[in-house]
């Protein structure tokens, strides 16, 4: 997470993001971020990948007049939007900077430190929670959001199924690992008490809904999202390209007609900074490295606290409960070889490869039960097709949640709503 060079592709990559994958994804886990937050009324508050500005928008409203933000972010293009949305503000101070390897902030200083979804895209979560527990005060509080495991679950057992059915073992090695990179409750707890904190983990959840494979694929919060390393698990060259038309045809096949559903698991870790001598067990000790930026991390509590389930929910207030993500017609913009990968099977006019009718047709010969490739049911997607049930025809949602839900969210500021949770 190197500060990144000003560009065109950037500029406009922070675009879509704010309109069209903070809506649905950032302002949710920003959402979550704000729940029951207790803003000083005076002192220092730093904002790690502050990206275009939420929650920092709802931090500045509610915070008092004397406390001081310090807002980064490794993106100057994402930085100028956050810029616009607080002009005239007073107490906030914006730098373009990157969190990695080490924060360049001295020891000790800050009351709270909160970070929105960007502790998921450092090297290592265990280290920057050292780094972000070494910066915060004593009695300080750091606050950050990411998803956790069981996110993308659906599209997860879809994909493994048709690994499987494939006999493409490495790859399924590699979708496993991918998986497994999604942190525990028990994982984040354990961090955050190697950092010195006090640990609490709040878990709660929300759906993201889409009317056809196409959509899912080319919507923004997946296209900028986790697409990349789901082309990288697929392997290259034509395997890439063959796994994806098995996958497009599995989700059409089970869900024609209806709505495909994927589930998202988001954290709230919060850890409230311990003086050592009476943090005792819970952070047994730190040695800070100020050579290297590393934390050391000598002993951890065998002691578990339990997990506290958030009470409500990260849904917008009024919304439909499961809200259909429209496709969204962007380029590209990725900067790894894999983001740039066209999908064959979802570009318009190309046809199914001849080599996988063949390949099916072999199979039906071989297995004349076998549903074959491109009429995949029950059968083979047991598991998904257990997390389908009981959601409604597109027909039924269309009153309550259609392509026109980005156009009042684009334009409603974060905390305009007076049903927003207060701190």
């Amino acid at each position: 997470m190197a500060v990144q060079k000003r560009s065109h592709k950037l500029e406009k990559l922070a675009r879509i993001y704010d309109d069209q994958i903070a809506p649905v994804w950032g302002s949710r886990f920003g959402k979550l971020l704000l729940r029951d937050l207790a803003l000083p009324e005076r002192g220092q508050i730093l904002d790690i990948s502050c990206g275009t500005g939420y929650p920092l928008v709802e931090v500045l409203r509610r915070k008092g007049d004397a406390a001081r933000v310090i807002a980064i972010d490794a993106s100057s293009a994402m930085l100028d939007v956050a810029r616009r949305k607080v002009a005239g503000a007073k107490g906030v101070f914006f730098r373009t900077e990157s969190p990695v390897p080490r924060l360049s902030f001295a020891d000790d200083v800050y009351d709270l430190v909160m970070c929105n979804l960007g502790l998921a895209e450092m090297p290592s979560l265990q280290q920057a929670l050292g780094d972000f527990a070494r910066v915060t005060k004593l009695g300080g509080e750091v606050r950050c959001t990411l998803p956790l495991e069981g996110s993308w679950q659906e599209f997860h057992d879809l994909y493994r199924e048709v690994l499987v059915k494939h006999d493409r073992h490495e790859a399924l090695d590699r979708l496993d690992r991918h998986v497994a990179s999604y942190p525990t409750v028990e994982d984040c707890e354990a961090w955050l008490r190697q950092a010195g904190l006090e640990p609490r983990v709040e878990i709660d959840e929300f759906s993201l809904l889409f009317r056809s494979s196409r959509e899912f694929f080319f919507a923004p919060v997946v296209e900028y999202g986790p697409l990349a390393e789901w082309k990288e698990i697929a392997g290259s060259g034509q395997e890439l390209q063959d796994t994806f038309w098995y996958i497009k045809e599995a989700i059409d096949a089970y869900f024609g007609g209806r709505a495909f559903q994927v589930t998202i698991k988001a954290g709230l870790l919060v850890g409230k900074k311990q003086a050592r001598d009476l943090a005792g067990g819970l952070a047994g000790g730190l040695e800070d490295d100020v050579s290297t930026g590393r934390v050391e991390l000598l002993e951890a509590a065998s002691v578990r606290a339990p997990a506290r389930v958030a009470q409500g929910s990260v849904r917008d207030p009024g919304t439909a409960e499961l809200d259909i993500l429209e496709i969204q017609e962007v380029e590209g913009s990725h900067d790894i070889d894999y983001g740039e990968i066209a999908l064959d099977a979802f570009t318009d006019g190309k046809a199914r490869p001849e080599h996988l009718d063949r390949r099916a047709a072999a199979r039906a010969d071989a297995f004349p039960g076998d549903l074959g490739d491109a009429a995949l049911g029950d059968a083979a997607f047991g598991d998904a097709a257990h997390r389908a049930d009981g959601l409604d025809d597109l027909d039924d949602l269309d009153e309550a949640a259609t392509g026109d839900r980005f156009a009042p969210v684009r334009g409603r500021r974060p905390g305009d709503d007076p049903d927003d949770e207060l701190a």
